[in-house]
């Protein structure tokens, strides 16, 4: 991918998310608020390391939550959510 422009004229190249890896994720939401742009989502990890979907009634079987991707196609590659990532669970890449 060719370097983008910033309105200021400076080369930039987006890093676009990619992957959560929920073993590091602890479900802080902090990447979920800073991304405008619903890429992420809050899930639940079973008690057999599945990734499934938050239901009130299922809350007792999850052993903790994470997030996962929502929508990847929409990551637009601004970071934000890297740079507010506690345990830096998240994997980006540049666009092949």
């Amino acid at each position: 991918m060719t370097a983008m422009l910033t309105r200021g004229g400076r080369e930039w190249v987006p890093d676009y998310l990619v992957s959560i890896n929920p073993e590091l994720c602890i479900g802080c939401g902090r990447c979920f608020k800073v991304c405008g742009r619903d890429v992420m989502t809050l899930k639940g990890v079973n008690d057999e390391g599945e990734i499934v979907e938050l239901d009130d009634d299922e809350d007792e079987e999850i052993e903790k939550k994470v997030m996962a991707m929502n929508d990847q196609d929409a990551c637009i590659g601004c970071g934000a959510c890297a740079r507010v990532c506690p345990t830096n669970s998240q994997t980006h890449a540049r666009a092949a």
